[in-house]
């Protein structure tokens, strides 16, 4: 591990001989990452960006392969990294780093290390700044170089690295505008909006308490004595219990009337959903009383292209074309967690299921809380309609169904059940080949 960080990372000795091909637009194809401080100093950005991590951190990413019309999981050593991504983080620690960077930067970036044709971990980098050659040393492969905030830099091949991007648009490497940064000006005019009104709600309350009354002197009488007047009100005002106050002819309260205009609820809310909007979260979605459409819509229009981006992304930097195209390899992040159905709603789930030997027995135990028990390890959940049919065919046969029919209902059993690991491919030409251990 710590030769690939002395070959791959270092101190610059002189940052001068390295030169930049132009790239077709003439952009020098270099980006600074700005790390949206500005706006994450909003506490509804905060909000928002929040809302959709914590959905994405209970993605639960598979190594799977598809034969035929059938999809598989594969248990192999990719499987093992991708459930336990690196020394530091957890899978859940690993996806919520990546939606950060990716939320606030429209970028983020992920290296594999690998160990001969083993993977061995998953590594979330931070960049400050991000070259890209796109003509390394005259062979046309596309390289990167990162510039970190501790002084070091690191130069990898563009096809090694997992890059996932976020509003892809304008930069022809990288998400975000032009420089490969977030959009951020108009949510900014939309934040210094917000932080006016909220500024004059404070001192609107400030003003309200601020003085609420006058002691009227019924003669004339200097500015001390004036101070020593309404001192003497205020010590008799709070030493009072009874609620009611005496002041003598020579002085007079009088309450000052405010009406002091405070903004309306529906301004504010406004306001509030017009930042939300920019990340695609609603207001019921920040508070956590939403209803089953409204996380719906919140899913599709927001979680899934960020979900298919992770698996697609993650498949090209792991797998070389031959193992994705060739042998069907694939990483898929998959989101059954952040269905939202209701009790009901499981079981007509489960009826289908159950009714097509496609879950296990556990498997359902969990689905509704209940913990997994050992002794149903591996069994399939069959339905108890299918289990009767069978018995009364025996009924029927004089007690013996045929041989061909109990051969064909073991073997729909063992399709649904059975081989959850795969023979790994041939290695091939990408930095790791695809290995069980």
């Amino acid at each position: 591990m710590a030769n690939f960080w002395e070959r791959w990372f270092h101190k610059p000795k002189n940052q001068n001989k390295y030169s930049l091909a132009d790239i077709m637009s003439g952009v020098l194809p270099l980006y600074t990452n700005s790390y949206g401080n500005n706006v994450f100093a909003s506490d509804v950005v905060q909000q928002g960006i929040y809302s959709i991590v914590t959905e994405l951190k209970k993605l639960d990413p598979v190594h799977e392969r598809k034969r035929g019309g059938d999809i598989l999981p594969v248990d192999d050593n990719i499987q093992r990294v991708l459930d336990n991504p690196n020394p530091l983080m957890t899978t859940s620690d690993f996806i919520e780093k990546i939606a950060w960077t990716l939320l606030l930067n429209d970028n983020a970036f992920v290296y594999p290390i690998w160990e001969g044709n083993t993977l061995k971990g998953l590594y979330p980098l931070q960049p400050r700044t991000v070259e890209f050659d796109p003509d390394y040393g005259g062979t046309g492969a596309v390289w990167v170089r990162f510039h970190f905030p501790n002084g070091y830099i690191g130069d990898l091949p563009y096809e090694d690295v997992i890059h996932i991007r976020h509003k892809f648009s304008v930069s022809e490497f990288m998400g975000g505008n032009e420089n490969g940064q977030p959009d951020f000006a108009p949510l900014l005019e939309t934040l210094k909006l917000n932080d006016t009104l909220l500024k004059g709600l404070a001192k609107s309350l400030n003003i309200q308490t601020a003085v609420n009354g006058l002691i009227k002197i019924k003669r004339m009488a200097d500015y001390d004595e004036q101070i020593a007047k309404v001192k003497e009100f205020e010590r008799q005002l709070q030493a009072n219990e009874s609620g009611l106050l005496a002041t003598d002819i020579a002085n007079e309260f009088v309450p000052l009337t405010k009406q002091v205009a405070l903004l309306d609820a529906t301004t504010l809310e406004f306001i509030d959903r017009k930042i939300l909007r920019t990340f695609g979260v609603s207001i019921p979605i920040v508070n956590g009383d939403y209803t089953k459409a409204q996380y719906e819509a919140f899913h599709q229009k927001t979680l899934e292209p960020i979900i298919k981006s992770l698996s697609q992304a993650f498949t090209k930097g792991i797998f070389s074309k031959r193992q994705a195209s060739g042998f069907n390899n694939r990483i898929t992040f998959y989101d059954k967690e952040l269905i939202f159905m209701n009790t009901d709603q499981k079981i007509n789930l489960f009826d289908i299921l159950v009714d097509t030997s496609s879950c296990y027995k556990n498997e359902l135990r969990t689905a509704f809380g209940m913990r997994p028990l050992a002794k149903l390890d591996g069994q399939l959940a069959t339905s108890s309609n299918k289990e009767n049919a069978l018995n009364n065919k025996d009924d029927e046969n004089g007690g013996k169904a045929s041989e061909k029919e109990k051969d064909e209902e073991q073997d729909d059993e063992q399709d649904n059940g059975g081989n959850n690991g795969l023979a790994s491919d041939e290695n091939d030409e990408k930095g790791g080949g695809v290995n069980n251990e």
